[in-house]
């Protein structure tokens, strides 16, 4: 197989790029970390929405479980390409029993880097591959669902830091009107931004019409591709409006937003802004998780009135939980990790035991040797065989210094920690290891 030509949908691109591709991997773990983790304590509710909205929204189904697959350098791999990788571990994701894969970005981006620096949206040929491999590999997938990562909060010029917006351009006589006016670069004549800037790229003015039907034509062209779900990029960005309004014009299988916070409320209010029409990743669960397992501080998964201090304690249906993810993991330039392997597994079996859809890492599950493989796919199948979904109801019964123990739905139940717990009679354990245990009835 060939090697991706990396610079051949980059002609003449200014090397001073390169400084902003560099900038968006330094930016993107510490973009806006939100509050301590104390603050999930906060009794704050949702704001309401009305069920029917929610009925209609693009959530996937309450069972799901995603495969996120890719890491930060996995567009490094060359014969085989990251393409290639997916498809020849197909069979392996669906005797897993996941229902989804979450892709890399895949359209061609600033001298084909990760992807995160979008040039040519309808160019689907990058650093993980061509656009035959992806279809390809979307294929071998299924019914596995294919999911792809969106990234529209900004773009970049196809020769310059400029707005020479190609393939496809914007519909307008100067394309400097689908840049914000308040771009760092200077030179938008777009409306002001709705969201946070963000300097490597050129933010886009999503109040345009014309930039909006640019984005639903691309999201409708990756469905003709073979993808049925989204992951929106960087959505702090943009208003959470457009989220909705794009979602409601491709009507995706599923949806989920990457709004980097620890703070519950503000994740969950994003989620109200696009009208219960995308879930989000729970990074509020990751950041209380990770503390309390590191530190061995329990009581931090338990809020004063009994519930979950992650985003799940206020709208679980609504919540992607995750353990890590590209921009965490230790192959990015500025990592976040969540811990060793015996850690990662106790991460797990909080998420597969509680609700909110679960999340696996590639890396987690392909990297970290067949034993925690194995683990990993006996919490998925434990998961689905006893019903527990993004809704179900948690009954914590201790967090402490020592442990954390929770009953689920009446009929699962988890330990963490080093010291002493059962749930009672009825239940038997399902599987253990250190400083976890699972027990089923």
């Amino acid at each position: 197989m060939p090697q991706v030509d990396m610079n051949v949908h980059a002609p003449g691109r200014k090397l001073t790029h390169l400084a902003a591709v560099e900038s968006r991997r330094r930016r993107r773990p510490v973009l806006s970390p939100g509050v301590s983790v104390a603050a999930p304590l906060r009794r704050d509710t949702p704001h309401p929405l009305n069920a029917a909205a929610v009925a209609q929204n693009c959530n996937g189904q309450p069972a799901d479980v995603i495969l996120q697959g890719f890491h930060w350098t996995s567009r490094l791999s060359n014969n085989p390409n990251w393409y290639q990788i997916l498809a020849a571990n197909a069979q392996v994701i669906r005797d897993a029993k996941f229902d989804w894969v979450w892709f890399p970005p895949p359209s061609a981006s600033a001298y084909n880097a990760e992807g995160y620096m979008p040039t040519l949206w309808n160019i689907l040929d990058n650093g993980y591959g061509g656009k035959a491999d992806l279809m390809a590999a979307i294929k071998a997938i299924h019914p596995v669902g294919a999911i792809a990562d969106i990234v529209v909060n900004h773009r970049c010029g196809e020769h310059t830091d400029g707005a020479d917006f190609s393939s496809p351009p914007f519909a307008m006589a100067d394309q400097r009107f689908a840049v914000c006016s308040d771009d760092e670069k200077g030179i938008g004549k777009g409306n002001p931004d709705t969201g946070e800037h963000q300097p490597a790229g050129l933010d886009l003015d999503h109040i345009n019409t014309q930039v909006q039907q640019a984005i639903q034509d691309y999201l409708k062209s990756l469905q003709a591709a073979g993808f049925s779900g989204w992951r929106f990029d960087e959505v702090r960005g943009y208003a959470g409006a457009f989220v909705g309004q794009y979602n409601d014009a491709s009507a995706p299988k599923i949806s989920i937003g990457e709004f980097w916070d620890s703070d519950r409320q503000k994740v969950i209010d994003w989620v109200d802004s696009t009208r219960g029409r995308s879930m989000a990743f729970d990074f509020p669960t990751r950041t209380v998780l990770q503390s309390a397992l590191n530190n061995r501080e329990f009581w931090r998964l338990k809020t004063i009135d009994g519930k979950p201090t992650g985003a799940i304690g206020y709208w679980p249906a609504m919540c992607v939980t995750f353990v890590e993810d590209h921009d965490t993991f230790k192959d990015h330039p500025d990592p976040q990790e969540f811990g060793p392997g015996d850690q990662v597994l106790q991460a797990y079996a909080y998420l597969f035991t509680h609700p909110g859809m679960p999340c696996v890492f590639w890396s987690h599950y392909f990297d970290y040797g067949p034993t925690i493989q194995s683990q990993i796919k006996q919490m998925i199948e434990l998961r689905k065989r006893h019903g527990i979904t993004t809704t179900s109801i948690v009954n914590i019964v201790a967090a402490d210094g020592g442990k954390y123990a929770a009953i689920i739905d009446g009929k699962v139940a988890v330990k963490l920690g080093p010291a002493p717990w059962a749930p009672g009679v009825g239940f038997s354990v399902a599987m253990s290891g250190n400083d976890f245990a699972i027990w089923t009835q």
